[in-house]
């Protein structure tokens, strides 16, 4: 249905200010998903759950990608103080479910990440708590700023009126502490990972010294050398990813062997025998299926669709002058970028695999919302704003 641009309905402005081509690119990314779940699901459901379950995980995630699409168009109806609220309040509540976890939730390969809940089967609340604490630290280093130009208009007497500057970016490293903590005894690393490197990418915009930057990088090194010395799966997965010898590589050797059975144009669908294998096909290494059913040419064009979003993204920003908004988005596309670095370079085995979906086209209920969460509050935090006062920036 045609929009005219005299329409000043919600969804008239909604439509005139929203970036389209954004838009249209998640949601081809959520076609991807409808095509790579119809294509992976049924076989990991029937050796999984049985033969009588082989359509399951399919409307299982017909349902889930089509209550994100409906979620990512009505999060970026809001104003950019809305979005700041709403990242709050869910910041908070995905903050104590996701302690609630080491408590009440339920292990898994050894971590404790999901809960189980009536009627809608499990929860893993720390997806929702990566977007959230990304537009809440942007918010407070927002804050900090402001603070900090208050002060230095006042001279010493204002330096002294207006501790904000110090307070908003220690309470942002305090919070982030706090997840760091909970994430560690899940224990959760790679999402552990992202979120630190998120929190540190927006410090870094808005005006982290650069030299405070390698020192956070070194100790960040530091702690990783740590990690391998004394934590035992993290020490077999990099042996694994130096010298395959080392250990089972069972799942990345079939991943490279699906690529390779791909070839360019792959081998048509329905016709990988990748998924019938590998226990996470529908999930971890989905990248793997595609470029066997559907070939590097497919593969080329799920890579350009997530760098699209991102750079576009990145480019609008450059005319934007709200800080919050800059701060915010770049959070969020550095954590959807990352995510889908990490999944198709560990089925490519290029850095040690990390169990990390690839966003909107991976399985996982948790993830597909909690990633049109973040991408609905990026399309609302880059809408046009004519009238910023109207429009609640």
């Amino acid at each position: 249905m045609a929009v005219s641009r005299a329409d000043t309905s919600v969804l008239g402005r909604w439509w005139w200010t929203v970036d389209r081509w954004t838009l249209a690119a998640l949601l081809v990314l959520i076609g991807f998903g409808y095509v790579m779940m119809l294509a992976a699901s049924p076989a990991v459901a029937e050796r999984v759950i049985g033969s009588a379950a082989r359509g399951l995980l399919f409307v299982k995630q017909v349902v889930f990608l089509g209550l994100a699409a409906a979620l990512m168009v009505a999060v970026s109806l809001l104003s950019p103080r809305d979005v700041r609220r709403l990242a709050v309040l869910g910041c908070l509540g995905a903050l104590a479910l996701t302690a609630a976890t080491l408590a009440i939730g339920f292990e898994t390969k050894g971590a404790r990440r999901w809960l189980a809940l009536p009627l809608l089967g499990t929860m893993q609340p720390s997806e929702f708590l990566k977007p959230c604490f990304a537009v809440v630290t942007a918010w407070m280093l927002a804050e900090g700023k402001a603070s900090q130009a208050l002060a230095l208009g006042g001279g010493r007497q204002g330096l002294l009126a207006h501790p904000g500057r110090f307070l908003w970016p220690t309470a942002a490293l305090l919070l982030l502490g706090v997840i760091a903590l909970i994430l560690k005894a899940q224990p959760d690393f790679g999402m552990l990972m992202v979120v630190v490197a998120v929190c540190l990418a927006q410090f870094f915009v808005a005006g982290l010294n650069i030299v405070a930057v390698g020192i956070v990088g070194a100790a960040g090194a530091a702690l990783a050398v740590a990690a391998y010395h004394v934590l035992p799966h993290v020490r077999s997965r990099v042996d694994r990813f130096l010298d395959p010898a080392a250990g089972d590589t069972y799942q990345i050797t079939r991943s490279l062997e699906a690529f390779g059975h791909g070839g360019l144009f792959g081998r048509g669908p329905g016709e990988g025998r990748v998924k019938n294998v590998l226990p996470d096909a529908h999930a971890d290494f989905v990248f793997a299926v595609a470029g066997e059913e559907f070939g590097f040419i497919v593969c080329a064009v799920i890579l350009a669709l997530f760098a699209f979003i991102v750079v576009r993204g990145l480019i609008r920003l450059l005319a934007e002058t709200d800080l919050f908004v800059v701060l915010a988005a770049t959070g969020l596309l550095a954590q959807f970028g990352l995510q889908a670095f990490v999944n198709m370079a560990s089925s490519l085995h290029l850095i040690p695999t990390k169990g990390m979906t690839l966003p909107f086209v991976s399985y996982g209920g948790s993830s597909v919302l909690a990633i049109a969460l973040g991408m609905g509050m990026l399309l609302a935090l880059t809408r046009r704003r004519p009238n910023r006062a109207e429009l609640g920036a």
